[in-house]
């Protein structure tokens, strides 16, 4: 999958990855793929709930050490 943009939000607790997201998926068109890599366990299920509510597709999630991944495609 050809990602468009990616954001580390490394060492930033919540609101801030869904905070940072939403800015980056707001500069982008839609189809185009964003991925976030956080550290904050909490992001796992931000960003399922944020899919919901904005109707971003949530495609993809992993978790990699102590980084989790989040793909996000921009409705």
């Amino acid at each position: 999958m050809h990602v468009n943009k990616e954001l580390d939000a490394r060492g930033l607790n919540c609101p801030l990855p869904i905070l940072k997201a939403k800015k980056a998926l707001a500069d982008m068109t839609s189809g185009q793929v964003l991925r976030v890599i956080s550290t904050d366990a909490g992001s796992v299920r931000d960003f399922q709930a944020f899919a919901k509510q904005t109707g971003n597709e949530l495609v993809e999630q992993q978790t990699v050490g102590a980084d989790h991944i989040s793909v996000l495609k921009r409705r």
